[in-house]
């Protein structure tokens, strides 16, 4: 039986489900653990990518949240043999390097998208640069965002961005509600690209950056990239593999 460390989300019932499950196999502590078992919805799993990804240990999810795209379906019974016969798919974090106004910089890993937003009623006006060229000179909007393909249904999706499949070896660039120019709707771009976006007037239309969930605000400029060295295992039932819940929301209606 592989050595189980679980984690839940605070709501009633991941607590309840994680009592039960400590009950019927028992829990190691996750620095001699197999397999990270995470209990709740997306927004948890990626907490807990973010917590346990320097363990290098594989994460496999149930949903007992409102979204779970990144999980399975939940079920007490036989979790040792699901765990046995799951898949692994490896995943690839973007990281995050950020300046802010005062000249402080901050990194953070973002496993599903770096999003830039305004953070007043202005717009964000933004210089978009590729490899180092610069590709948009100016961006009039309330924001773009970079996404991985695990985040590519994300908000990236809601942004009317493209649907990304797992292993393509590209990223997502996809604007929020731009003004300037009017016909640029995105890119795709190699993995391998160095993404850096200016603010051009911070003082006066500062905006913020966030990693998944980790926030800096007043931002001078920001630098994004694909990390090469950091990865996470995350793990699927054979019959619920996130690459066909990708394909297959390419034809949701």
């Amino acid at each position: 039986m592989p050595r189980i460390h679980f984690v839940a989300s605070k709501t009633a019932e991941a607590q309840a489900a994680l009592l039960d499950l400590r009950h019927r196999y028992g829990e190691i502590a996750a620095d001699r653990a197999d397999v990270i078992v995470s209990l709740g919805g997306d927004g948890f799993m990626l907490q807990t990518l973010h917590r346990h990804h320097a363990r290098d240990l594989p994460v496999y999810g149930m949903k007992l949240g409102s979204v779970g795209f990144l999980m399975n379906q939940y079920r007490a019974d036989d979790l040792p043999e699901r765990l046995e016969r799951a898949q692994s798919t490896l995943l690839r974090p973007l990281v995050m390097e950020a300046t802010t106004e005062s000249g402080s910089n901050v990194h953070a890993l973002a496993f599903n998208e770096v999003s830039l937003l305004r953070q007043t009623k202005q717009a964000a006006h933004l210089r978009v640069l590729l490899k180092g060229a610069v590709k948009i000179e100016e961006l009039v909007c309330d924001g773009i965002l970079v996404s991985t393909p695990a985040g590519s249904t994300a908000y990236n999706l809601s942004a009317h961005g493209p649907i990304l499949p797992l292993g393509s070896n590209v990223l997502a660039m996809t604007p929020i509600s731009p003004f300037r120019p009017r016909r640029w709707r995105g890119a795709i771009l190699p993995a391998t690209t160095e993404v850096r976006i200016e603010i051009l007037d911070p003082f006066k239309r500062p905006v913020s950056a966030t990693a998944d969930s980790y926030e800096v605000r007043d931002i001078a400029e920001v630098s994004i990239h694909e990390s090469r060295e950091k990865t996470v295992r995350l793990l699927f039932d054979p019959d619920h593999k996130l690459e066909d819940r990708i394909l297959d929301e390419q034809f949701e209606s």
